[in-house]
């Protein structure tokens, strides 16, 4: 393990072979981790923490026909799941249908924002990978060039540089995809919850005016 971590770090020198590739990948992937953070916590702290309080309190002011201070209370939260039910106490006068296009209004506006940039994390995934593979064939194109056009003594260390530059790329690519595929993958899962609970609370509010 230590070997292939010095040579890692050894191919991103600017004298090796194929080092463009590495710098490509390693910024590609700090690019998604950077997006992956941001939509964490936005997602996890912004839309979900502190969201079954909520949920609690609004319900017992609903329950009391304290509209006023739950709308209010709604106002004065940043979970996107308040805008959407203080849209619809707000309109509690306007009918099923004005009810409905309340809490439309508000959802398509902040269903968006919750799902937002992270289609872009699984495009950093994929382009990471393919610049190592990109990198692969570079490294090929090198041991090949040892095998035809190097002199004997020469051609053992051309062929191992070669073979460094694809085998290193290769590993760097996936080892940037592969974690980045996997926190997409979690934070779209919290994403379909916050957006299925603003659809469903929603929606029985709606009910109780309706």
């Amino acid at each position: 393990m230590e070997i292939v971590f010095n040579n890692t770090l050894k191919s991103f020198n600017p004298s090796e072979a194929g080092w463009q590739f590495m710098w490509v990948i390693l910024l590609i992937g700090l690019a998604g981790v950077g997006i992956a953070v941001e939509r964490f916590l936005y997602i996890f702290l912004r839309s979900s923490k502190g969201r079954d309080e909520f949920l609690k309190n609004f319900g017992t002011l609903v329950a009391a026909k304290k509209y006023e201070e739950a709308v209010s209370m709604c106002k004065g939260s940043k979970l996107p799941i308040a805008a959407v039910l203080g849209s619809v106490v707000e309109a509690r006068d306007k009918g099923k249908e004005g009810l409905a296009a309340a809490a439309d209004a508000v959802f398509l506006t902040e269903a968006p924002r919750v799902n937002r940039y992270l289609s872009i994390i699984a495009l950093t995934a994929s382009v990471a990978t393919l610049m190592g593979l990109a990198g692969t064939i570079f490294g090929l194109i090198i041991t090949f060039d040892a095998v035809a056009n190097k002199p004997a003594a020469e051609r053992p260390q051309a062929l191992a540089n070669g073979i460094s530059v694809a085998m290193g790329t290769t590993l760097l690519g996936l080892a940037a995809a592969i974690p980045l595929l996997m926190v997409q993958g979690f934070l779209s899962m919290l994403s379909e919850r916050v957006i299925q609970e603003m659809e469903e609370k929603s929606l029985k509010v709606i009910n109780s005016f309706a």
